[in-house]
């Protein structure tokens, strides 16, 4: 399969595009993301388009990083990924990025393990974190706790699973005390593209204008009278 992929969920733009095969070469691009993401995205998904020698209409699919995260980066990545799947007549494949999150730590820390548990952990801002949990067995990820937006005292640490994220310098000692292993880690392309192949084979990807953002906080920003409040009360 050729292969797009992109996430733009965090501060971290990261890109991928694989060439015919899970092993086949891979051209990978990383930057800066936030507020920058919505003026490069698109010329750097075109040079390394460019550089793997591919058009967008050779794509098995575009896969998405497509939340929870930046309330910015989603609709951007998801606006991109639609534009260019309608254009080229591709499905687009999204995938958690909590999921790609615990990948990536799996795959740079526990590789030969046949099976793990890990609490994937994302800043959300506005002093709260994202979190889902996942767990690895024969080759397959399976979500064992769903999505939610926490501040970081309300954490619970599941016992035998590891955490892995970006909240760990956030947050410090904010977050419980736990003996649980800590890996840092993002939701990255490359993640996204070993996720890719299991996903698609159980009909995971979907038309242009189904691939949506992921939200799991409802609000993104506080009213007039809120703000007002706070400052008051400081």
């Amino acid at each position: 399969m050729n292969l797009l992929a992109f996430d733009t969920s965090t501060d971290v733009m990261t890109l991928a595009v694989q060439r015919a095969a899970p092993d086949g070469p891979v051209w990978v691009h990383t930057a800066p993301g936030g507020a920058q993401t919505s003026a490069h995205l698109i010329p750097a998904i075109q040079n390394l388009m460019a550089q793997a020698g591919l058009q967008f209409i050779d794509l098995s699919a575009i896969v998405l990083g497509n939340g929870p995260g930046s309330f910015t980066g989603l609709r951007t990545a998801c606006s991109v990924a639609q534009g260019l799947a309608f254009g080229a007549g591709v499905p687009v494949l999204p995938i958690d990025t909590l999921l790609a999150v615990a990948e990536e730590a799996r795959f740079e820390h526990a590789p030969h393990l046949p099976q793990w548990q890990v609490m994937a952990l994302l800043d959300a801002r506005m002093d709260e974190l994202y979190t889902a949990s996942y767990a690895f067995d024969d080759g397959a990820w399976a979500q064992t706790a769903g999505f939610a937006l926490l501040s970081p005292g309300q954490l619970v640490c599941q016992a035998g699973y590891a955490l892995a994220g970006n909240v760990f310098d956030v947050f410090g000692e904010r977050l419980p005390s736990s003996t649980a292993p800590r890996f840092v880690a993002l939701p990255t392309a490359r993640a996204l593209l070993r996720l890719a192949p299991r996903l698609l084979a159980a009909g995971k990807a979907v038309r242009a204008d189904q691939a949506l953002p992921l939200y799991v906080r409802d609000k993104v920003a506080k009213t007039t009278q809120e703000r007002a409040t706070e400052k008051a009360a400081s």
